[in-house]
């Protein structure tokens, strides 16, 4: 940021706010808010690509004097009086070097527009031993061998290289990927050691509906370090009216008995649920059952496509959904949850970091089906683009004009004066099609998401300013966060080992 007035407390007018990461502020502690140990005195390094901005109530007031025609206003005399003038002046040191406060005639940082994961999508079989009612897949009999599985393995390794990914993650998937196991652990087992020789960083994870967990197969992920995601929509009938198995039979028990079996052997673990009119009443129950236990679920809404387009009872009624979920979010707050909720509680929305796509279809993410077709989406499989003998399969999916486009926020009318553009980024781009005929519109579910989003940040604010911690500051541009703490009443491993168990790298 160059260089500064050493007296800036007492000089800020040359300073602005910068406004577009402004909105992404956790009006709180939010990163390390309900930790029984909270402080740090040094700076922490929280990963090379951390999307916080997190601020306390004081820091907050302190910033918001630069915000909008306040900017270049004096400092609260209240802060002044309550932290001193060291305090203000290091505080405000720590915004700029962040890129919270910019000069003015500056250009603030844009929100990021890349990744550094290439994501693939193992389309592992085609059969599955259930029949959701949303589901998307005519389902059949095939299944991906070993050797088609190893070679997208290679095509996915070899765009990550081309276009500079420092990582790769492999989302094992169907169908049911469960009911072709020893496949899933081989192909990863492969992986681990061509993503290794590739100096590349490997992430997998097994989307599955649980019903098929056992002891053996948790041993081998837990061996494979391979994270599980489950799907859970409810308990009792609530799971059972949207995920029965093609006989008919209710399915919802063997779900539990999975997540129950997967605690038990440490797994890394997440429960994925889908929300629909039909389920939405039903997930206050679900969520304190899941908080009780300390689980990671994310609410994702029910997209309508050609195969339940029918299935009215389904579809988001809005005035439903909102209430629904605004009841679901009181049972959040009845139970906080130890980790952040930015990502979780309104279908694809991240609010945690700005950027300008949903979902990284077209861009970062490879969908390869069980014939080794590559297509963009998992929605469009059918749709495929190249294949796992392609050079570049990525290079190939950027460039197609066909089938769904995932265009940046900016083009999307309706979205570019939104407040909340840069951590919505107007919804799933296939839903707001299949709508309106259109990808560069508004999603029809904007209504929803403006209904919800205030509340969710209301969420992550809560429980702040815990005794002994004076300010936080947070930057995901550089992957910082800065804490000013009360020494007698705080020590720096209290903190290093908070952030560890959020799942952080974090060095004193």
């Amino acid at each position: 940021m160059g260089t500064h007035n050493p007296e800036l407390s007492k000089n800020p007018q040359f300073y602005r706010i910068a406004e577009w990461l402004f909105l992404g502020l956790i009006l709180a502690l939010g990163f390390l808010r309900r930790q029984s140990h909270n402080g740090i005195g040094a700076e922490l390094q929280v990963g090379p690509h951390s999307t916080l901005a997190v601020l306390n109530r004081s820091a907050l007031r302190l910033l918001t004097t630069f915000a909008g025609e306040a900017a270049g206003g004096q400092i609260p005399a209240e802060l002044r009086e309550r932290w001193g003038d060291q305090w203000v002046e290091a505080a405000l040191r720590q915004m700029i070097a962040l890129g919270l406060l910019v000069q003015e005639g500056q250009i603030a940082l844009s929100p990021s527009t890349e990744d550094a994961t290439l994501i693939a999508w193992m389309h592992i079989t085609n059969r599955c031993n259930l029949r959701c009612s949303y589901c998307y897949l005519p389902h059949g009999r095939t299944d991906m061998s070993v050797e088609t599985g190893r070679a997208a393995i290679a095509a996915t390794i070899r765009s990550a290289l081309a276009h500079s990914y420092g990582a790769i993650k492999l989302k094992y998937a169907g169908g049911e990927a469960m009911l072709r196991f020893p496949v899933v652990a081989d192909l990863h087992a492969y992986a681990q050691a061509q993503a290794s020789s590739s100096g590349l960083a490997l992430d997998g994870v097994v989307l599955s509906n649980g019903t098929l967990l056992t002891t053996e197969v948790a041993h081998t992920m837990r061996a494979l370090g391979l994270r599980l995601m489950l799907s859970l929509d409810g308990l009792g009938a609530a799971h059972n009216g949207q995920r029965a198995y093609g006989d008919g039979r209710e399915s919802a028990a063997a779900a539990v008995s999975a997540i129950d079996l997967a605690l038990a052997y440490d797994l890394a673990l997440s429960v994925s649920v889908t929300v629909s009119s039909r389920n939405v009443s039903a997930l206050p129950r679900l969520v304190t059952w899941l908080l009780e236990r300390g689980l990671r679920f994310r609410l994702h809404f029910y997209r309508e496509n050609e195969r339940s387009a029918s299935i009215a009872d389904l579809h988001l009624e809005q005035e439903r959904i909102i209430a629904g979920m605004l009841e679901t979010y009181r049972a959040v707050e009845a139970q906080l949850p130890r980790h952040s909720v930015l990502t979780s509680l309104v279908d694809l929305a991240n609010l945690a970091a700005p950027h300008v796509r949903t979902c990284g279809v077209g861009h970062n993410y490879l969908v390869f089906d069980e014939q080794g077709q590559v297509a963009k989406c998992q929605m469009q499989i059918c749709r495929s683009i190249t294949s796992v003998t392609s050079a570049d399969p990525l290079m190939l999916i950027r460039a197609d004009r066909e089938g769904v486009q995932n265009l940046s926020v900016e083009a999307k009318a309706g979205c570019q004066t939104c407040e909340w553009r840069y951590w919505c980024a107007g919804g799933c781009p296939l839903t707001t099609h299949r709508a309106t005929a259109r990808y560069d519109v508004k999603s029809p579910n904007c209504a929803i998401y403006k209904a919800l989003y205030p509340e969710v940040m209301r969420l992550e604010g809560l429980e702040d300013d815990l005794p002994g911690v004076k300010s936080v500051v947070a930057s995901y541009r550089k992957g910082q966060m800065t804490v000013e703490y009360d020494e007698t009443r705080l020590s720096e491993a209290q903190i290093l080992a908070a952030v560890a168990r959020l799942g952080y790298t974090a060095t004193a």
